[in-house]
């Protein structure tokens, strides 16, 4: 007979997590791995998924299971993961190649725009809820198709990232519906399930997972991933989920007007929307609760950015650290805080690898602008914490116009413990920000997921009763309103006057 406890493991860019709770969400057991992603070429982002997403679920399963708990005490599995991804399965189910990612992988430009060419802009909008950009997996389909078409006439099914992991659980293929609303133009937005009218083009529905709800159960762990994970033959396997979904989950977004701001490698929005609103500048989803519809956006570059401020401009500091034990970060931030709101005339665009929403502009380009021999460190780091803030604040603008302004936000990700980042992003926005008391990340959401398909828990009702408390609410200081409202028009004029001009330089 299974146990009681909920397994949940996500996969993240760079790092991947596990959680063992108790249906009451105490966790009994953590596990965390790390991992690189592979840039072999400009405008490239993979990861092998064999090595990383399926190696790093044994091994952190294995970790939770090989002490105090056993398989025997598992009574559900989730698991979670980055996403959208493709990844090609042969008819056996091995990878084809490396797994192409999410919306930070901008390969299939090209095909982006044939496709919107061929099929016409608002036929695709119609269907998919979205434009078509790097963040979609059908373009990456037809990539594969157009570039290496020998391993195209290979590929049997078509994969993201957390359904990949679960086919080598229960050897079932099915994709849950938040992570198949990125595989526009194949996916209908408004009937939640695949749409064959551009299977001639793209692909054909009989080489795409099975559409199912994420909290339903996909099949049971069979023999061969009970001997690699350590998992009982049998125990309950739900249909996974893309990470966003399972961390806004979380914390507590189960209503419409909850919103989640994500402060990770990328900053992430997802805001549960009271009507279906799609707009081109926005993406639209299913949500990993049934019933539910997101209007989410993606910021491609903002803790990246940090972690690249600290490689490569700090080397002091990283000195300092390694002498004295004294986080680099927590230096930049002191340096930061003494700096005034609008870091004395310097604005950052913070386009290091492109931009994803609202722009959708693989080819836009990081920026300082305003800078002078005054400027020091600590102006060009809080530059680059406002110019994320600023980024945040488009987002709701945009939400904003289309009368989807969120009830409250819920602030998560490794970012939340930069005390002066959350409030630059709530001065800049003029919005309160929700601290949870635990931020555990999208595993916590996924052992949820895994409950609510058991049975283990009865009700969404209980995630907020006993698993998601609030700590402390970040507010607005309305002081500094004036200097950010002009430093944001700047930010906003920066980029329309200056991206033809960096577009060239993309291409010298």
């Amino acid at each position: 007979m299974s146990g009681s406890l909920l397994l949940g493991i996500d996969i993240g860019t760079s790092s991947s997590k596990g959680v063992l709770c108790t249906p009451d969400g105490k966790i009994v057991a953590s596990a965390t791995v790390e991992h690189e992603t592979s840039f072999p070429r400009p405008g490239w982002a993979e990861h092998d998924a064999t090595a990383i997403w399926w190696g790093e679920f044994v091994t952190i399963s294995r970790r939770l299971l090989s002490g105090r708990y056993s398989g025997a005490d598992v009574g559900g599995v989730a698991v979670s993961a980055i996403g959208p991804c493709m990844l090609p399965l042969d008819a056996s189910g091995q990878p084809l190649r490396p797994a192409i990612l999410y919306g930070i992988d901008s390969r299939a430009s090209a095909e982006i725009t044939w496709l919107e060419e061929h099929l016409g802009e608002q036929r695709v909008f119609e269907l998919g809820g979205m434009a078509l950009t790097s963040q979609a997996i059908g373009p990456k389909i037809l990539w594969l198709r157009n570039h290496e078409p020998e391993v195209f006439q290979r590929t049997a099914m078509v994969h993201s990232s957390s359904d990949y992991v679960v086919f080598r659980l229960t050897g079932e293929h099915v994709v849950d519906r938040h992570t198949a609303s990125a595989f526009n133009p194949l996916f209908d937005i408004e009937r939640l399930e695949w749409d064959g009218r551009y299977a001639d083009i793209i692909i054909d529905g009989d080489h795409l997972p099975r559409v199912m709800n994420a909290n339903e159960i996909a099949g049971t762990v069979h023999s061969a991933a009970s001997d690699a994970t350590g998992l009982n033959i049998g125990t309950p396997v739900t249909a996974g989920t893309m990470d966003v979904a399972a961390e806004a989950l979380s914390v507590g977004v189960t209503n419409p007007g909850d919103m989640m701001l994500m402060y990770g490698s990328t900053m992430f929005l997802l805001n549960l929307v009271k009507q279906h609103r799609p707009d081109r500048r926005l993406w639209t989803a299913a949500y990993s609760l049934p019933n539910r519809r997101a209007m989410t956006g993606g910021m491609a570059t903002s803790g990246l950015i940090t972690k690249w401020f600290r490689e490569e401009l700090c080397g002091e500091e990283r000195r300092i650290e390694r002498e004295t034990g004294e986080s680099a970060y927590s230096q930049l931030c002191d340096q930061a805080a003494s700096v005034a709101a609008g870091s004395d005339g310097l604005v950052c665009l913070p386009y290091f690898a492109g931009e994803r929403t609202p722009l959708h502009d693989p080819l836009a380009r990081g920026m300082f602008a305003g800078l002078t021999l005054r400027h020091t460190r600590g102006h060009l780091y809080r530059s680059v914490l406002e110019g994320i803030g600023y980024g945040v604040r488009h987002h709701l603008e945009i939400m904003r116009e289309l009368d989807a302004v969120p009830d409250r936000i819920v602030a998560v990700g490794g970012g939340t413990q930069n005390d002066l980042w959350m409030q630059i992003v709530s001065d800049i926005t003029g919005v309160s920000q929700q601290l949870p008391e635990h931020t555990i990340g999208a595993a916590y959401g996924d052992a949820f997921l895994a409950g609510l398909a058991t049975g283990l828990i009865d009700s969404v009702d209980v995630l907020h009763d006993r698993w998601v408390r609030i700590r402390r609410t970040i507010e607005p200081n309305h002081t500094s309103s004036a200097t950010y409202d002009t430093a944001y028009e700047v930010y906003r004029n920066l980029y329309a006057h200056t991206r033809d001009d960096l577009h060239r330089l993309d291409r010298p």
